[in-house]
């Protein structure tokens, strides 16, 4: 570390190298923070939380129950011991709460004040956060499973949604209508998420065993279909051609810097493809259990080097190496299966929500010279 601050300060070094190397021992440090509390608000499983962009301090969560809730991730008392408080809910007392399972909750990607959720009662409603009423509410004829808006986009304000229909739909935030199909799967549609690079890509995945990259601009079909055989056909049976997975792909997450897409399915594997071209890297991660019929909700480290991936795996979360494969470590803390987890790349912390009703803060280890200097602080208080 005196190394880089010495390279940083003499100018041989670029200021980003100090800052990767201190954020990638953050992360290999996680650990489950004894101190931090999350307010245990659903009474059945959580399936979906995320981070708010913007100050990195309000997290949603959306549970089987029906219920969403708000948390204010921030440490006003100063003390190591906290709880993030719910500081709202849309409980079952609420007339507005979904009537079934909420299966995907998104901050809008400017603005805290307003986000959106989606449910198994058919229906995607987006909020406004101040009065926590739904400002629109789009109606479908099945259970939509996911639904995604783009964390970049500037010329269209599209949310993409996957339901038990095999056409992904396309809402407009701005007219409240839904504006697009896009057709070519054949089964229903698990998960969807736009590319962090490009606001027009879009990735879906779907029970057909296949994962399809789109252009939304373009009214002749996707760009590509994933093949995990990169087009030999003599690995591939005619049936499995161009299929991303042998089971249900029910997992999607692009890396950061939008350049490779993550996809986990049924069949206990998970594949690295390079987004531009379609191609399965080939990367080894071995077996990474995945028994869930719905969307897997998994993330990746995001300013690091090397990238990490985060994926629940039973009721642990198993921490990979994203370019090698490489099993880091098993973050073991939930009494049940992990349904979701959610990475902060503010504080390179990592939030978890499970079948055990628990959203659990993971927590870097500080540095020893940094555990005595509060020590120190400490003592100096009292004195």
């Amino acid at each position: 570390m005196l190394g880089f601050l010495t390279a940083r300060r003499a100018g041989l070094d670029d200021p980003l190298r100090l800052r990767r190397a201190e954020s990638t021992r953050r992360v290999l440090s996680l650990q489950l923070n004894p101190d931090r509390d999350v307010d245990r608000i659903h009474g059945n499983g959580i399936n979906t939380i995320d981070i708010e962009a913007i100050e990195g301090r309000y997290m949603l969560s959306g549970g089987a129950d029906g219920v969403i809730a708000i948390y204010d991730l921030e440490n006003f008392g100063g003390k190591p011991q906290y709880t993030c408080k719910a500081v709202c809910t849309v409980g079952r007392s609420s007339r507005y709460v979904h009537k079934f399972s909420v299966e995907t909750v998104q901050w809008y990607p400017y603005d805290t004040g307003m986000f959106v959720s989606s449910s198994f009662d058919k229906t995607m409603k987006v909020w406004d956060t101040e009065t926590l009423k739904p400002a629109e509410v789009f109606e479908f004829e099945g259970n939509v499973y996911c639904h995604h808006l783009s964390p970049i986009a500037r010329k269209h304000s599209l949310i993409a949604v996957g339901t038990t229909n095999p056409k992904i739909q396309l809402c407009d935030l701005k007219s409240g209508s839904r504006i697009h199909i896009l057709q070519g799967h054949r089964a229903e549609v698990l998960c969807v998420r736009w590319s962090p690079r490009y606001e027009h890509i879009l990735a879906t995945a779907s029970a057909d065993s296949k994962v399809k990259v789109w252009d939304v601009r373009r009214s002749s079909g996707s760009l590509f279909t994933l093949d995990q055989h990169n087009g030999d056909k003599s690995k591939a049976s005619s049936e499995a051609v161009n299929t991303a997975h042998n089971g249900r792909v029910n997992g999607l997450c692009f890396t950061g810097d939008g350049l490779y897409l993550l996809t986990t399915g049924t069949d206990d594997r998970m594949r690295l493809w390079n987004s531009a071209t379609g191609e399965n890297t080939l990367v080894n991660y071995g077996k990474v259990c995945n028994e869930s019929r719905k969307r897997l909700q998994f993330t990746v480290s995001r300013g690091c080097s090397p990238e990490f991936v985060f994926v629940p795996c039973g009721s642990s979360i198993a921490v990979y190496t994203l370019h090698t494969g490489e099993l880091v470590t098993m973050l073991r803390g939930h009494y049940n299966n992990v349904d979701c987890c959610e990475f902060h790349p503010d504080y390179q912390e990592v939030y978890s929500g499970g079948k055990d009703c628990n959203i659990l803060a993971w927590v870097p280890v500080l540095r020893a010279s940094d555990v005595e200097e509060d020590s120190n602080h400490e003592v100096g208080k009292r004195a």
